[in-house]
């Protein structure tokens, strides 16, 4: 493998976060944020319609993941994202919804718009299907080698091949991954979509931090 399967205590810091936008309006917050680059709370609970308390509160959770940043700018406290994979999320999203509704703008690689809270909602709920440790070193394994056996995950990532093949089963029928038949061994190989966007985005993150124990 020319890349490097990343390490264990990496993923784990990376499914907390993912975990963190797998709830709705979670994800909603963070989708404002990236379309208007930034807001203060009541900003972000006017243009969700949602009551300022309960942003506040998924806001002081989302800065503890360290996905949002605060800047003062007067009076006010501005909320920003912090983190690549939400933003580069949002972009697939956006794609994925102009392709179901054949609405160009949003194939745009630089048009930002709010979505309809119920795709947002059903998108909140597919990351929340891999937001687990041992998914997501299984599609990082996958997203380097490009495809692989049940064996070969199991003895590479050091997990029971049971477990590993009853995810990769799931993730199969969630569409994460798809199988191929080859003699007598089945191949397994990582499908494109918020899943593998996710996961090249935090790759990219932690190949770019000079002192890995940032992440």
């Amino acid at each position: 493998m020319s890349e490097q399967i990343l390490p264990t205590d990496i993923m784990i810091k990376a499914a907390r976060g993912i975990g963190y936008i797998s709830h709705p309006l979670r994800l909603r917050i963070l989708e404002f944020l990236d379309v208007n680059d930034g807001s203060p709370v009541s900003g972000i609970a006017k243009g969700l319609g949602v009551e300022q308390m309960i942003v506040s509160q998924n806001l002081k959770k989302l800065r503890e993941a360290h996905l949002v940043q605060t800047e003062r700018h007067g009076v006010f406290i501005y909320y920003r994202i912090c983190e690549e994979y939400p933003a580069s999320v949002f972009v697939c999203i956006r794609k994925l919804f102009g392709y179901m509704t054949d609405n160009f703008y949003f194939l745009k690689e630089d048009y930002k718009a709010l979505l309809p809270k119920d795709y947002t909602t059903m998108v909140a709920n597919r990351i929340k299907l891999f937001a687990h440790i041992d998914k997501m070193r299984i599609l990082d394994y996958l997203y380097v080698t490009g495809k692989s056996t049940v064996g070969d995950i199991a003895a590479h990532l050091r997990l029971p091949p049971l477990k590993v093949s009853q995810l990769l089963k799931k993730m199969k029928d969630d569409e994460f991954v798809s199988c191929q038949r080859q003699g007598r061994y089945v191949f397994y190989e990582i499908l494109k979509g918020v899943h593998w966007t996710a996961i090249a985005c935090i790759r990219k993150r932690y190949t770019n931090l000079r002192d890995k124990s940032q992440f």
